[in-house]
């Protein structure tokens, strides 16, 4: 194959995962998770959700829109446009976790927004003002969205602890999951093309964590819909326990051995 050859096919390929990155990163970020905050919206309350995947992956936005930019890593504008749209859309999402959720859970939430914002302004700051050739600030911006990216996906941890104890995927969604596996596969499959090291290292495992979660909703799928089934019996049991008296509700025991 001739260089002219190699060239184009590169081309090709890469024109193909942009088309994927978009599909997977942002209509994965508007329609997989969409259903989760549908859900915290209408009952008003965020329940035992976890805000370490969205808080995680805000801040890998941010890192990876710095290691876009032109005067850290040139031509990475793909890297930019992604982030930066991913970056709108998880801050949507963490403002409406932070208003539905209370107390001790909203003031922790927002000390992490807060710390944040601090940490990637000090980077931006530090690599722009002391390192001063692409390499060098590509280098440490790198090492930083390794660090970080790594721990977006494995953020997800706290949440797979939770379902091996509860035997339940409920606050796991399936959606989040998938979301997860099809952006950590096609960032790879770029990095891998374009020979960047710092991209292919937290993308890579986030596949492998993606597939994993995947395996556990397999696996805990059939008790999760017996406990809701369960949860939901009972509340008719419940409901069934109260009766009208004179137009009044009050509460009645429910008939035992033919006795009232």
């Amino acid at each position: 194959m001739g260089f002219v050859d190699f060239f184009e096919v590169d081309t090709l390929m890469v024109t193909s995962l942009r088309s994927c990155l978009f599909e997977s990163d942002l209509f994965g970020s508007h329609y997989y998770y969409r259903p989760t905050f549908i859900q915290i919206v209408k009952k008003g309350s965020v329940e035992q959700f976890s805000p370490a995947p969205y808080i995680a992956t805000l801040l890998n936005c941010m890192l990876w829109v710095l290691y876009g930019l032109p005067i850290v890593h040139p031509h990475s504008m793909l890297v930019i446009t992604i982030n930066g749209t991913g970056f709108v859309i998880e801050l949507i999402y963490v403002v409406l976790f932070i208003v539905n959720s209370k107390g001790k859970k909203r003031f922790q939430v927002l000390i992490m927004l807060l710390v944040e914002a601090i940490f990637v302004g000090i980077v931006a700051l530090l690599v722009l003002t002391i390192a001063h050739t692409h390499e060098r600030r590509s280098l440490v911006v790198g090492i930083l969205c390794v660090f970080f990216g790594t721990i977006m996906y494995v953020a997800p941890l706290s949440v797979m602890k939770m379902v091996i104890q509860t035997k339940s995927v409920e606050f796991m969604p399936l959606t989040l999951s998938l979301a997860s596996f099809a952006n950590g596969v096609c960032w790879t499959s770029y990095a891998l093309i374009r020979f960047d090291i710092f991209i292919t290292i937290p993308n890579g495992l986030g596949t492998l964590f993606a597939i994993v979660q995947l395996v556990m909703y397999g696996m805990y799928y059939k008790s999760t819909q017996r406990q809701l089934a369960e949860r939901k019996a009972k509340a008719g049991v419940g409901l069934s326990d109260i009766v009208i008296v004179g137009g009044a509700k009050k509460v009645a025991s429910t008939p035992q051995d033919g006795v009232m």
